[in-house]
């Protein structure tokens, strides 16, 4: 399981940052058109890593996720941390090959601010709808998951104006990308809290909709 966070994680993350790197070279400056080319690919790769991952570990690929499953009593304390800890590591491995793949430095720490209420709140409401998906859909079409967080994913680049990370552990490893897909390390705390308080609450409103009650 902790194998398949981390080769989730790593071609999840390697596909952002890869992807927003490709974008940003080939779009000519138009910034839309490199957010679209960054949104297709991501929601492509959630789609295949899902489908192709969810069965072994339940491809969370994402703390904010693993944090959600802790709470409802799914996934041990210890086991989580371990998986947080897979997802972080892959995650870094997948922003370095993207780097060297580009012929950039590997080690990089990102200077693109990304702060202010609204940045938060689109953080908040894009975590709350991507955990809330996930734990409806588990409950009544699991079948459906792959494509809903794909296409989630998808709509939540576009609807939301901090273009939806909803993953903590990307956030910290885009902080070490000065690239399309960079936040600035010092705007990383405040993400990383909206998206925990935004995957608390959809807990709480999925326990409400689900009838689950843990």
């Amino acid at each position: 399981m902790l194998a398949c966070e981390a080769i989730g994680s790593f071609f999840l993350f390697a596909a952002v940052i890869g992807s927003g790197i490709m974008a940003e070279a080939l779009s000519g400056g138009n910034v839309a058109i490199a957010l679209l080319a960054n949104t297709i690919a991501t929601g492509a790769i959630l789609y295949v890593l899902i489908a192709m991952l969810g069965p072994i570990s339940g491809a969370h690929f994402n703390p904010a996720v693993t944090f959600s499953f802790a709470l409802r009593g799914e996934i041990g304390f210890w086991l989580a941390l371990a998986f947080i800890g897979a997802q972080l590591a892959g995650g870094m491995l997948g922003a370095f090959a993207a780097h060297l793949m580009f012929d950039l430095e590997i080690f990089q720490f990102s200077t693109k601010a990304r702060a202010g209420i609204g940045q938060w709140t689109g953080e908040l409401i894009a975590t709350f709808g991507l955990v809330l998906t996930i734990l409806v859909l588990l409950k009544h079409r699991a079948e459906a998951i792959p494509a809903g967080v794909a296409l989630y994913i998808t709509s939540a680049y576009w609807f939301t104006s901090s273009t939806s990370f909803a993953n903590p552990a990307i956030t910290m490893v885009r902080s070490l990308s000065d690239t399309f897909a960079g936040i600035a390390p010092a705007d990383v705390p405040l993400f990383i809290a909206a998206q925990f308080t935004g995957a608390l609450a959809a807990v709480l409103i999925g326990a409400w909709l689900t009838g689950v009650r843990r």
